[in-house]
């Protein structure tokens, strides 16, 4: 094992644990409070804004218009992560500039942000994920995308969920529904909403909205970077353990 790659099994460790850690006080307090605002809302709406996502999310994944690149076999983990970064880079500053530019354009522009956000969200997952070697064109590496995405932006009681999905991926794989229509879409529609929506409501108001735009866009796009490359670490491990315990 290489010196990088020794630091960063180091962080897996450190990202794992806080991926499993319990809720604090604070957490729970705010989760209570949205979960009261949740039931207020008509069921309707909530129909209609789970549709929404479901449709959007399935149309980045599977629309005719979305090309995935070839997967690439990574050489040493530290060269894989290097392109990575600069792809994380890439895409957090294109959000970043977007965000600003729909910000400042008020609410119109603001509700255009959601959809453009997400897009770029989701092609950053395919390019991370090609460069650490796994096919896109896979039906269970789209999923595995997905949860990636759902743990980036979950509170902390459904994250260690959707963590020991991650985590048991070779098993959980194995038992996957037969299409993306049975996956829980209120869930993650809600767990995704819950974490960024004031963020994003702030976004709409004149005056901040750029600033606010930017800032939340990029941070955010950058999370899930991390959150993605430390997903992919684990298979990483994980499999230099079979080839391990196949010599």
């Amino acid at each position: 094992m290489t010196l990088y790659e020794s630091h960063t099994m180091a962080e897996l460790e450190v990202w794992k644990r806080r991926m499993q850690s319990e809720p604090s006080f604070t957490s729970q307090l705010a989760k209570r409070l949205q979960n009261r605002i949740n039931r207020a809302i008509p069921e309707k709406i909530h129909m209609a804004i789970t549709a929404a996502i479901r449709e959007m999310t399935r149309g980045v994944l599977f629309g005719a218009g979305f090309t995935t690149r070839p997967p690439v076999r990574p050489e040493s983990l530290e060269g894989c992560e290097s392109k990575v970064m600069e792809r994380v880079k890439f895409y957090r500053n294109t959000a970043a500039a977007e965000g600003a530019i729909t910000g400042a354009g008020g609410i119109l522009l603001g509700l255009a942000d959601f959809p453009l956000w997400l897009t770029l969200k989701m092609k950053m997952l395919f390019e991370i994920a090609s460069l650490y070697g796994h096919d896109t064109t896979r039906y269970q590496e789209r999923v595995y995308m997905l949860h990636i995405f759902e743990l980036s932006f979950s509170s902390p009681l459904h994250r260690s969920k959707v963590f020991s999905i991650l985590a048991d991926w070779e098993n959980h794989v194995k038992n996957l529904p037969p299409n993306i229509n049975e996956f829980d879409w209120r869930s993650f529609q809600q767990e995704y909403r819950d974490y960024i929506d004031i963020a994003k409501l702030l976004q709409l108001v004149p005056g901040i909205g750029a600033a606010v735009g930017a800032f939340v866009n990029h941070r955010l796009t950058m999370k899930l970077g991390k959150t993605a490359m430390n997903a992919y670490r684990m298979r990483w491990s994980a499999s230099k353990s079979l080839e391990a315990g196949k010599k």
